[in-house]
Formats: C-alpha cells, sequence, structure tokens
C-alpha cells in the first residue's frame, strides 16, 4: 500500500500544473540602454508605475472575459543583457496592480550596454512560452529610444515571434527634440516598419517626458481592451496611436541602426 501511495505521489509531482487562464499575457520590455541617463530611468519607472496605479488600467481589467491578466516587467539592453524586475504575476484588481507599481517606484539600477531589439524580442517570446499562464491574447509592449544595434535584424525577429502567436506594440521614446537617444529622427517610423507586428500592432510615439506616464496608460489600456475600449482621450496629438501593422511597402533600411554603430565605431577607430 505504501509503494502505491508513494507511486501516486511521485506520479502527482510529475504531472505538469494546469494554466491558469488569464485574458492576456503582457510582457512589457523596458529599455535601458547607456544612451538612457539616470534622470530618464527613474522618470521611466515613475511612469510605468504611474500608469499601473490609474483608474483606466485596472478598469479595463476587471472587463476582460475572465477579469485577470498575467503581468512581467523586464529590462533590456544588449543581446543576453535582461534584468527581471517583476516576474509573472496574477492581476485581477488595483490591489495588484499597487503591488507591481510599488515593486517598480522601490527598483534602483543603472544602465546596461548596446540595443538588441531583436535579442529582447526573442527573450520575451520565450519567457511567454514559458510562463505558467494560456492568455486569450499575448503581447509584447517594447519601448526604446533607439533602434537595434547588435544580433540578429529586428524584422526578423519581429517576424519569427508573431509566428509564435504574439503581438508586438511599440513605444518609441523620442524625448530628446524629436530624437531618440540615438539620434535616430524617425524612430517612430522604424518601430512602425522594422519591430511591431502581429493583429491590431501599434506604436505610440513619446515625444516629451511629461507625456510618458500618459502615453503608458492609454498603451496598456488599448492593449488590455483588445477592441475598441478606449475612455481616456490622448493627451496630445502625438499620443493617438495608429495601428498600421501589417505595414505598408515602403521601402525603409530597417538596418539603419546597425550601420550607425558601425559608422560611430569607425569615426572613434574601434573595430
Amino acid at each position: 500500500m505504501r509503494r502505491v501511495l508513494a507511486l501516486l505521489f511521485s506520479l502527482c509531482l510529475a504531472a505538469p500544473l494546469a494554466a491558469q487562464e488569464v485574458d492576456a499575457e503582457l510582457l512589457l520590455l523596458v529599455d535601458v540602454s547607456r544612451s538612457m541617463s539616470p534622470t530618464e530611468l527613474d522618470l521611466q519607472r515613475r511612469g510605468y508605475a504611474e500608469a499601473l496605479r490609474s483608474a483606466p488600467v485596472a478598469e479595463v481589467i476587471g472587463r476582460g472575459m475572465i477579469g485577470q491578466i498575467a503581468l512581467s516587467y523586464v529590462e533590456w539592453a544588449g543581446t543576453g543583457t535582461y534584468r527581471v524586475v517583476q516576474d509573472w504575476t496574477m492581476i485581477d484588481g488595483p490591489d495588484d496592480l499597487e503591488r507591481v507599481a510599488q515593486t517598480l517606484s522601490d527598483w534602483r539600477a543603472g544602465t546596461l550596454s548596446r540595443t538588441s531589439i531583436s535579442g529582447a524580442l526573442y527573450y520575451g517570446a520565450d519567457s511567454l512560452d514559458g510562463n505558467t499562464f494560456q492568455g486569450l491574447r499575448r503581447i509584447i509592449d517594447i519601448s526604446g529610444d533607439g533602434p537595434n544595434n547588435q544580433g540578429r535584424p529586428a524584422p526578423e525577429a519581429r517576424d519569427a515571434v508573431v509566428a509564435r502567436g504574439i503581438t508586438i506594440n511599440g513605444l518609441p521614446l523620442m524625448t530628446r527634440d524629436g530624437l531618440g537617444g540615438s539620434g535616430l529622427a524617425d524612430l517612430d517610423v522604424y518601430y512602425e516598419r522594422c519591430v511591431i507586428g502581429g493583429p491590431g500592432a501599434f506604436v505610440i510615439a513619446v515625444r516629451d517626458w511629461e507625456d510618458f506616464a500618459a502615453a503608458v496608460t492609454r498603451k496598456l489600456v488599448l492593449e488590455l481592451a483588445g477592441g475598441p475600449f478606449d475612455p481616456i482621450p490622448a493627451p496630445s496629438p502625438a499620443l493617438s496611436p495608429e495601428r498600421i501593422w501589417p505595414t505598408q511597402a515602403t521601402p525603409y533600411d530597417c538596418l539603419i541602426g546597425e550601420r550607425m554603430w558601425f559608422q560611430r565605431n569607425r569615426n572613434f577607430g574601434v573595430n
């Protein structure tokens, strides 16, 4: 009898746990490359915390079919360089949102080297596949102040991730006189053409840090609603989202970041 009980117990341990169903699995991939100043890093974290504490985000979660989402917050920079600030966790109301927001508010860490959007996207897809949740929708929300300059080309990663049933939305940071930290004047177009993908994918460009929390709030509401639920007006035309995937066939150099990096290093005599 003891052997039978022991066998049953071992089988229970070996059996995979059933995935928890949620309306959406949302991974926030947040740029902390060295082009971001300490002040900008602080503004970014506080902006995400403020957005998570907002009433519209709590309301849209409550209106979901299940009324719960799964959320993770990860900082990224170069290939293989990631910091998990908030691992996957269940969110079903304001208390959970406040818990995550407090984690972000308390977090302090510096910048990391290089910018690998492709590496972040591959990492994000693996993170979504490896968590213990089963979402009706799976979303990567990636922010950044420059184009890809390390690893596989961004469009290659985008296509691979979208093929795994994941939507990618973009939050290009163009807060230095309308430029990203890299100096790319059309970073928003780069994100449109080279980074985002999947049904309903969109870009919201941030051109002033004062708009950052509002942009994140609006973005989260649109992502979690999965439809035309939009209870908050855009605070400025710059934050009005445009769903633009699949993108038009207008030619665009999606290797511009790699070329800029090569030229910069050649100018400084770096091989």
